[in-house]
């Protein structure tokens, strides 16, 4: 069974699994965000995203990526770096300030966005330190064998 998944779908079937999950997620959320009254607004976030991502975003991480690949072990911060900087470009109206629409429909303030992104970035980069640290203990161990 297997095997003919994998031939027809040209994957695992895990992955068509979660492919569909994904795209049952999608549906559902974009259900959601059409239910809420703006589709043009949400038209041009989506346009305006999809750009700057592949104009600016896409470059910019690739470049970045190259530069740390030139000084050695600069994939350890690459990752956190990136999921972070990506945090922030998604929250930071929220982390400014959330607008009166936001406050009126989720009667939240929003204030507790800023304090939220700074302690997943910190969570990410100390993840990333304990990976380093085990790969140079690992690498010393291994050179003293």
């Amino acid at each position: 069974m297997t095997a003919l998944v994998r031939r027809a779908y040209g994957a695992s079937p895990w992955h068509l699994l979660l492919m569909v999950g994904v795209l049952a997620l999608v549906a559902y959320a974009g259900t959601r965000l059409l239910h809420g009254g703006d589709p043009w607004g949400i038209a041009v976030w989506f346009v305006g995203a999809a750009l700057l991502h592949d104009l600016v975003l896409v470059p910019a991480y690739t470049l970045v990526g190259r530069a740390l690949r030139l000084v050695g072990r600069g994939h350890l911060v690459l990752v956190p770096a990136v999921a972070s900087g990506l945090l922030l470009l998604v929250y930071l109206p929220l982390i400014l300030g959330p607008s009166h629409t936001y406050v009126a429909k989720t009667g939240l303030t929003g204030e507790p966005f800023a304090a939220r992104w700074l302690l997943a970035s910190a969570a990410l980069f100390a993840a990333s330190a304990a990976v380093g640290a085990v790969r140079h203990r690992r690498a010393r161990r291994d050179r003293a064998a």
